[in-house]
């Protein structure tokens, strides 16, 4: 096995190598004057099952590009497999036209991984499951649920529990939660009147007195997060915590939850943290590394992953 780590998320590459007790082959990747991506892999790798570990996260165009260059240099090195590892997908949230004249981007990046060489994909929590359907190689989208239930345990034990969906489309991954720690589940109604934009119009469920658990796969803005939280207050909810997996987190996000009802958000490293989400009182991050690490494994040694979520 050889584990190649790209420049979006060097911490995570380095815990991920440390669960397997593989260390990261070495490999040169640089620009050029006017930005051009380079990338060389320093050692062999003929004949080897090859993982590249490279979030799609901002710069997301930068990143996307050295995935691709990267793959093809794996390609071209004779490598055997070559198994893209995307702990954040970008660009998954444009997986439908929303409109006349309007792209599916998550399909194009999706036929850009393929035409690139990669052999399959290793992924965390798609913000649509349907985009496994966009790849024509195997897709393996792995669910935080391992990562998140112990913590929550944990933290709220004797605690009455609800789990909450910030909008409908989130209704399936609340309700798989709230399944496996026996808690009680709602949804948050809401209608966006505009991009980044929302405006929630009412709470389907009982929150009254309980500790609310608010569930999503991104939090870019934090609009919808905050403007959910402030909701569940007004409907007497005892306190508000949040548990997103990729902390986009763009913009005055970390301010604005910073400043919001929100006792605490907690997000993983599949994105590398900034300076102002590592400064924020109220904003928790877990690692996904065991997670990721023993996908890897289980794939290199042709054993089940679905197993991991029994």
């Amino acid at each position: 096995m050889k584990l190649i780590a790209g420049n979006s998320n060097r911490p995570l590459s380095e815990e991920v190598s440390a669960y397997l007790n593989v260390p990261l082959t070495q490999a040169s990747m640089k620009r050029f004057a006017d930005n051009e991506v380079f990338v060389e892999i320093m050692e062999n790798i003929r004949g080897e099952d090859c993982f590249f570990v490279q979030s799609t996260s901002f710069p997301a165009n930068d990143h996307l590009m050295e995935l691709l260059i990267a793959i093809d240099a794996m390609k071209r090195g004779s490598a055997r497999r070559i198994t893209a590892v995307i702990p954040y997908f970008g660009y998954a949230r444009q997986d439908r036209k929303t409109g006349g004249r309007t792209p599916i981007s998550a399909k194009l990046v999706a036929n850009l991984i393929t035409a690139a060489g990669a052999d399959r994909v290793l992924t965390m929590e798609l913000h649509a499951g349907q985009i496994q359907g966009f790849f024509d190689i195997p897709v393996d989208n792995l669910i935080v649920a391992p990562v998140f239930v112990p913590q929550i345990q944990e933290t709220f034990n004797g605690e009455k529990l609800c789990i909450v969906s910030p909008d409908v489309g989130g209704v399936v991954r609340a309700r798989a939660l709230a399944k496996r720690l026996n808690a009680d589940l709602a949804i948050i109604d809401k209608r966006r009147e505009a991009a980044g934009e929302s405006e929630v119009m009412n709470v389907i469920g009982e929150v009254d007195g309980k500790v609310c658990i608010l569930v999503d796969d991104i939090v870019d803005s934090g609009g919808t997060l905050c403007n959910a939280a402030q909701a569940l207050i007004d409907n007497k909810a005892k306190e508000v915590h949040a548990y997103v997996v990729h902390g986009v987190l763009s913009g005055g996000a970390v301010a604005k939850v910073t400043d919001s009802p929100l006792k605490k958000l907690v997000i993983t490293d599949s994105i590398a943290a900034t300076e102002a989400v590592k400064m924020a009182d109220n904003i928790e991050q877990l690692s996904v590394s065991p997670l990721i690490g023993e996908a890897i494994r289980r794939i290199n040694e042709e054993r089940s992953i679905s197993a991991l979520f029994k």
